[in-house]
């Protein structure tokens, strides 16, 4: 009788390659390693061959990355969605498509579960279950570090040597990082003490302001709905056009944070994210929606992109809600097309200048200089009625005086 099968959500670090092997040790189980290239620096074929050395029965890598971008990047990006005033949802937007991509092949190869190397303490875990769950509830999901008795990475750094596994982490430097093409985090370490600075060593897709050079950059974006397009006025498709991004934002020190951030599980936790590219887009698209939109959709908007949020963060990618949010975004950005110049200066990306053939902006009304199209007396009249319940509420109170 064939084993059964496990699919494994597998990154060849010192996680995934633990579980693999304590799969095969516990289930007696074919698993079936499954590796999502979303655009973190791996060697991908090295996490292939690691990942049939340690024991998979099969082993895919799957090329993601413009996926990732115009189907859950992008729409976030238009929805203005950040979380906690700070945090892009780098690693939440990957995790829903990650888990999407594992049902699939679970369901045909004929899977009964699928596994993750997701802490009991951690987001992700929701991530992928609340996914696995709305897109397939008949598979099962094993999470082992709910259930094994290894309680820290120590403990399964001394599983990996125990059983030949090699791995890269070591009891010196145990950050714990999570990489796509938006960005990178980093938790653990020096990191868990809110008191401490973090060193400027923890960088890798950006130098630090105080490094960065002594002029700025400039670069310009073109948007069509919202969506990014290009860059200096030549066409970029979706992965070349965020990867110059990066590399031009990460040599200025745009786009790191350092923040405390609520954790849906309940407790708080200290991390630092880059992503580089991925601020000049957000503050970008936010100068040309300004251009653009009128201040009611605007106001309306801001509400829309702090629920929107939270929906990604918390892994409800795959709902009604996040369906029906991501209509309307997509009606309010059909006329957000035009083109915006950046600035990139010691961290800050900053817009300088932006057009668009849809502007509300008219010079003609806008001017301080003479002009023909304003009657400046208007304002009087406009001023009474908009005023007028405060001078009526002002009158009753006189009123209403003892005399």
């Amino acid at each position: 009788m064939a084993n059964e099968k496990i699919v494994l959500a597998y990154s060849g670090g010192l996680d995934t390659s633990v579980i693999l092997t304590w799969l095969k040790e516990n289930y007696s189980a074919d698993v079936i390693a499954v590796c999502c290239d979303v655009g973190q620096d791996d060697d991908f074929g090295a996490v292939n061959e690691k990942a049939y050395a340690t024991g998979a029965a099969k082993s895919f890598v799957l090329d993601m990355r413009e996926e990732f971008l115009t189907d859950f990047v992008w729409p976030t990006l238009k929805a203005g969605a950040v979380y906690e005033n700070d945090y892009l949802l780098g690693t939440s937007m990957a995790r829903p498509l990650m888990a999407k991509k594992l049902v699939d092949i679970a369901e045909r190869e004929g899977a009964r579960a699928i596994a993750h190397g997701c802490t009991g303490k951690g987001n992700d875990q929701v991530r992928f279950e609340t996914t696995i769950h709305a897109l397939n509830p008949a598979l099962g999901i094993i999470a082992p570090w709910r259930i094994w008795d290894m309680r820290s990475r120590e403990d399964c750094l001394d599983y990996a040597a125990k059983h030949g596994i090699p791995v890269a982490q070591s009891r010196e430097k145990i950050y714990s990082r999570d990489q796509n093409l938006w960005h990178i985090s980093h938790e653990g370490g020096n990191l868990e003490d809110p008191w401490n600075e973090h060193l400027d060593d923890i960088h890798v897709m950006s130098v630090p302001a105080e490094r960065a050079p002594s002029r700025p950059a400039f670069v310009e974006i073109g948007f069509e709905k919202g969506v990014p397009a290009s860059l200096d006025g030549r066409a970029e498709a979706p992965v070349d056009l965020l990867s110059r991004l990066n590399k031009l934002g990460g040599e200025h020190g745009v786009g790191t944070i350092d923040i405390v951030e609520n954790r849906l599980v309940g407790m708080k936790s200290r991390g630092v994210y880059e992503t580089p590219g991925g601020t000049i887009l957000y503050r970008a698209l936010s100068a040309l929606e300004k251009l653009v939109l009128d201040r009611d959709t605007l106001c309306y908007k801001s509400a829309v992109a702090l629920k929107f949020a939270q929906l990604v963060y918390d892994g409800l990618w795959y709902t009604p809600l996040r369906q029906g949010l991501s209509a309307f975004v997509d009606s309010i950005q059909e006329p957000v097309s035009g083109t915006v110049r950046m600035k990139l200066y010691k961290g800050c990306a900053t817009p300088v200048a932006s057009r668009s053939p849809n502007s509300l902006y008219s010079e003609g009304f806008a001017t301080f200089g003479a002009d023909e199209v304003y009657d400046q007396k208007d304002a009087e009249g406009f001023i009474n009625l908009f005023s007028l319940p405060l001078k009526i509420r002002a009158l009753q109170g006189r009123q209403s005086q003892p005399k």
